[in-house]
């Protein structure tokens, strides 16, 4: 193992480390995937003088084994599948339809919880979208595609972990793809971290608020 991050901040402070060239770039607005993508991403935009905001996105789990994901669906109405993972489990159609529509309900359920004011305009701008590690990339993928409905100028997709595998298709996919580590057998995204305990509602919910606030206090003109 190359090394392990304490906890998701600790990650956040490292990838800021190297997205440092969009620093006090008024084009540039940080989103996190909730929830395990806040924590980082709220330490990535402290460190670029940039607004946060969350997007949300849901994995699509296979029944019985949830963590692995055979999709995701994203705002937007996106929904993206993971055909490798469908077509070796045989997955049927019926099955996957099940699963979509009730992740669809939580997604809904999300934004309630989650939006506490407008969301940040995205459009021309450019959008530093962040998750805390990533092994399949299902859910990254959808949130992609649902984030380009919204025609920003830029997508950079951030990571602390990153399966090497999927790192090389998101550079093909994408184009730009910032990660701290990128290991050929990542073993699950929580291996990497010291304190990899669920974040909760309420944290998400704090980190928003203060980002707010962050933000607010920069933008007031002194007297």
């Amino acid at each position: 193992m190359l090394f392990r991050f304490r906890d998701r901040a600790d990650a956040g402070r490292l990838l800021a480390d190297k997205l440092m060239e969009w620093l006090d770039r008024p084009e540039v607005v940080v989103l996190g995937l909730p929830r395990g993508g806040v924590p980082v991403a709220y330490e990535v935009a402290r460190r670029l003088h940039a607004p946060l905001d969350v997007f949300l996105v849901r994995k699509l789990g296979v029944p019985g084994h949830e963590e692995l994901a055979m999709g995701a669906v994203a705002s937007g109405g996106i929904r993206f599948l993971n055909h490798s993972v469908i077509d070796s489990l045989r997955i049927p159609p019926s099955v996957i339809d099940k699963v979509t529509e009730r992740e669809r309900r939580e997604l809904e359920r999300g934004e309630e919880a989650f939006r506490t004011g407008p969301p940040v305009p995205l459009a021309n701008r450019v959008v530093i979208l962040i998750d805390d590690g990533m092994a399949t990339g299902a859910s990254m993928r959808a949130a992609v595609m649902a984030l380009r409905l919204h025609h920003p100028a830029r997508v950079v997709v951030a990571s602390p972990v990153t399966a090497r595998d999927t790192y090389e298709d998101f550079k093909r996919e994408v184009g730009e793809i910032v990660c701290v580590l990128t290991p050929g057998d990542i073993e699950g995204v929580g291996h990497w971290y010291e304190d990899f305990n669920p974040t909760n509602q309420e944290e998400v919910c704090s980190l928003l608020e203060q980002a707010a606030k962050s933000r607010r206090t920069q933008d007031t003109p002194p007297n």
